[in-house]
């Protein structure tokens, strides 16, 4: 008896409300350009390559919204970049200003005048989302949050972030109202300058529990920390990222995993809760794995023909790729249906090694899927009319082997 009802329930409730099964057909059914089913609440959401910076899937992208603590992925960005640059060193010793501890919010409860390291602050700001630790870091660095800042945003038109404006280096209290925002594009575009520039970030980002000691004239205290992120609990492959949350921006995330090779960046923008952010960015780092794939071209079975340099000594150049080329399809390829075309520009003496002097042009079943600049390999000076009468001389005494 169990059984017939437990068969019969589901057409009983299908004649009675038939709204309900066709609103839950039609969201199980949503689907992306590329035919894959997504359903995303989140008001802005994408999903890129990491390696070639594709999209992969979109909704409404450069969407302005507050991004709360996700700014922090910039903040993160600038200071890898002063570690770099010798600026900086994990070792470093930072000392936390009066205005640097008043921050509220997400917080580790930094003291004025107490003292951490670089690596200690980066720990705080990955995986506490710590306002005090970021504050104090852009001091650290650039004297003061509003100088700081002017970097972030430096940064940002530096790596194609077209609808974002820092004021703050934390993303407490941010307000589209005050200059504050950001899009999911470029939210992902920072991610991706992060964790493809800087991988060790995953060395904090991915870290789920951890502690640090508080070092004050009252002595010594260890303090807790947690990550904001759970996929870090059970997402394979996750190296990041970052979580934000305030009443203005609802719930934001950057969800970072790489596997076979495929870096993704998934990013949700206020999602209405909490689940639904994960749920969300770990169904579009689902999709691209299960859905797509990376082609690659590192050249080795192809030969570079030399480029004529009219005017120029050598009359003749050899050129090079500048980098590898690389496209993610989102569905199955034939590489045999890959060509590659080889143009190059008409020069003319002087031509400088480095000088780009043509391209290497990718093609698909004859839809273009992209291209790397071809550079010249040597110098190219301009002949003199000394190099002509030598050129001629050569020509006059050659003999036929």
């Amino acid at each position: 008896m169990k059984k017939l009802l437990s068969l019969c329930l589901p057409v009983f409730f299908c004649l009675l409300f038939p709204a309900f099964y066709m609103h839950e057909t039609a969201l199980a059914t949503t689907e992306n350009a590329s035919g894959a089913a997504l359903s995303i609440t989140a008001k802005s959401a994408v999903l890129i390559e990491g390696d070639t910076g594709e999209i992969l899937y979109e909704k409404d992208k450069d969407k302005e919204l507050v991004p709360a603590s996700i700014t922090k992925i910039m903040t993160l960005n600038l200071i890898f970049d002063a570690i770099d640059a010798g600026k900086l060193s994990l070792e470093d010793e930072v000392t936390v200003s009066e205005y640097a501890a008043s921050m509220g919010g997400s917080q580790v409860y930094l003291e004025p005048q107490e003292t951490q390291t670089v690596d200690t602050m980066i720990k705080c700001i990955s995986i506490a989302s710590a306002n005090d630790a970021a504050v104090s870091m852009a001091e650290k660095i650039a004297g003061s949050e509003q100088n700081f800042v002017k970097h972030m945003n430096e940064k940002a038109a530096s790596l194609g972030m077209k609808h974002t404006q820092f004021k703050n280096c934390s993303g407490l209290d941010d307000d589209i109202k005050s200059g504050h925002f950001s899009s999911a594009y470029d939210v992902a575009l920072m991610s991706r300058e992060l964790i493809m520039k800087h991988p060790q970030i995953s060395n904090y980002s991915t870290v789920w529990m951890d502690t640090i000691i508080h070092k004050t004239k009252k002595g010594e205290k260890e303090f807790g920390l947690t990550n904001t992120n759970k996929l870090v609990r059970f997402y394979e492959g996750i190296t990041g990222l970052k979580t934000g949350s305030t009443s203005k921006a609802k719930y934001c995330l950057s969800a970072t995993a790489k596997r076979n090779g495929m870096n993704l960046i998934a990013v949700v923008m206020a999602a209405p809760d909490h689940k639904v952010r994960f749920s969300e960015a770990q169904a579009l780092l689902d999709y691209g794995f299960a859905n797509c794939s990376i082609y690659e071209d590192h050249f080795e079975d192809m030969n570079f023909e030399s480029l004529p340099v009219p005017g120029g000594i050598p009359s003749e150049i050899a050129v090079y790729p500048k980098e590898g080329f690389s496209h993610t399809f989102t569905s199955e390829y034939d590489t045999s249906k890959i060509k590659k075309q080889i143009i190059l520009k008409d020069v003319k003496a002087p031509i400088k090694t480095g000088d780009e002097v043509g391209s290497l042009v990718y093609f698909y079943d004859g839809k273009k899927l992209g291209s790397v600049p071809l550079l010249a390999r040597q110098d190219a000076e301009k002949a003199a009319y000394i190099d002509y009468f030598f050129l001629a001389v050569k020509k006059l005494f050659k003999t036929d082997t």
